[in-house]
């Protein structure tokens, strides 16, 4: 039997992140295997590009070609033979966040951005995606208070992440079957309980 791969969205700060592990040990408590990752990232070499697309000032489609090369990498090292393998596999971001912040948020074609997935995993879409949604100032004001060093796309402007949240919706209403929203300003019981509905419905 092929494994569940379930991804995690969301706008920086929305608070997604907190839930990755959570959702790991609970799928764990009902006999899953279950790896986590994220991206960029996942495997020696998007560790390594991550640093990169992260930190690095570069042109759009250079960014969005390294965001695809460390995910091809992704799935060859780690997802597509966990899948494969009958486990599961907890992302926190895929696909859809290169649709909402290089397309959404810095104006990608969205013909180049279909062409890449399409040539990098196009008989692969995540199970089911949790967007975890809430508005830009609740964001914004959890990031403050984090006291962290902010990576390049945290440090951009207020309409910038706009345009991100705006992508993200769009494209989860395109996707209903796959992708279901998350209230982020909900507290984290009462999301956790909102994910185990979620959750059950493919298991």
């Amino acid at each position: 039997m092929k494994g569940k791969f379930i991804t995690f969205e969301g706008i920086d700060g929305a608070g997604k992140s907190s839930h990755v592990d959570w959702l790991a040990d609970y799928l764990r408590q009902r006999g899953k295997v279950v790896h986590i990752t994220r991206e960029p990232g996942g495997t020696a070499l998007g560790e390594k590009l991550r640093e990169l697309l992260l930190n690095q000032a570069m042109h759009l489609e250079t960014e969005t070609l390294l965001m695809f090369a460390a995910r091809r990498e992704h799935l060859a090292e780690l997802i597509e033979p966990a899948l494969a393998r009958g486990e599961w596999v907890v992302c926190d971001r895929f696909s859809d966040a290169t649709y909402a912040y290089q397309g959404g948020g810095r104006g990608l074609d969205r013909a180049k951005f279909l062409a890449l997935e399409h040539w990098v995993h196009e008989h692969l879409q995540p199970d089911l995606t949790l967007l975890f949604d809430l508005p830009l100032d609740v964001a914004r004001e959890r990031i403050v208070r984090a006291h962290r060093v902010l990576d390049k796309f945290e440090q951009e402007r207020v309409d910038f992440h706009d345009r991100v949240r705006q992508a993200y919706l769009e494209r989860a209403s395109g996707n209903p079957s796959r992708i279901r929203v998350v209230n982020a300003e909900n507290s984290i019981d009462h999301i956790r309980k909102q994910l185990e509905k979620i959750v059950l419905t493919i298991c």
